[in-house]
């Protein structure tokens, strides 16, 4: 039977491509699932090739209008290196996302969300309860960043860093969630389950009744569990999530004519 080649390198006009592709999947995804704040929120990715640089969303288009052609290309100083819209970008996009990148490498995409069920589990004291699978995946595994006010001042930046420290996760108390990823899939789909078990808390909460809390034990096997199996299923899902949008709405993928 013949070998199938294995695929070389991307060239970097493919990479930067892929990845535009991937971030304006990202936000039609975050509405497909409700988890945008009309224009105020922001998803962002390293350009490929340009390590200091990151592409994020205009200010002023809702996350189904986002298309791979219309992303903003950001420098590292929150200089507009390429703005298709001509909108500008929303300055606490630039101070919290370029926090991440600029600190964490490995930190390729950065999700940023306001939903009614992250924001509500946020101004919790105790925060993200361990009460279901969905929560133990952040066991040990998120961090806590308290409020600051709308965070527009750079010096903030070093306080969010601090407060992620090794985490892919970050609860911005008062404020909402953050999570980042080595790809765009990863990074979504952290956010996606970040969420739910947000909503499953409140919803458990809500009862009234008594919680039955899991082991300790069985919470840390559950989250070493979802840390080795991450790898293999975050691609296959993230394929089948933009399956599924190129069935429904596959004008995400417009690229601009010159990358």
């Amino acid at each position: 039977m013949a070998q199938i080649p294995k695929p070389g390198p991307e060239s970097l006009e493919t990479a930067r491509a892929r990845m535009r592709i991937d971030l304006a999947a990202c936000h039609r995804l975050a509405a497909q699932f409700g988890m945008t704040d009309l224009i105020y929120t922001h998803i962002s990715a390293r350009l490929p090739g340009a390590e200091d640089r990151f592409l994020i969303n205009p200010f002023g288009l809702l996350f189904e209008e986002i298309r791979a052609d219309n992303l903003v290309t950001v420098g590292p100083d929150g200089e507009l290196l390429d703005d298709p819209a001509g909108l500008g970008i929303n300055r606490a996009g630039f101070v919290i996302h370029s926090a991440v990148h600029q600190a964490r490498p490995d930190a390729v995409c950065v999700m940023h969300t306001h939903t009614l069920a992250g924001v509500a589990v946020s101004a919790l004291r105790d925060g993200l309860l361990p009460y279901t699978q969905h929560a133990a995946r952040f066991h040990n595994r998120i961090g806590y960043h308290a409020y600051e006010g709308v965070a527009v001042d750079l010096d903030e930046r070093a306080r969010l860093v601090r407060d992620l420290g090794p985490h892919k996760a970050l609860m911005l108390r008062n404020h909402g969630l953050l999570t980042c990823g080595s790809t765009v899939g990863e990074a979504f789909e952290l956010m996606f389950f970040l969420e739910f078990a947000c909503r499953a808390q409140l919803q458990i909460q809500a009862t009234g009744q008594a919680v039955a809390v899991p082991a300790r034990d069985a919470i840390q096997r559950a989250a070493d569990t979802f840390d080795r199996a991450a790898g293999r299923s975050s691609p296959r899902l993230w394929q089948a999530l933009l399956r599924g949008l190129d069935q429904s709405d596959p004008t995400y993928r417009h690229l601009p004519p010159v990358l």
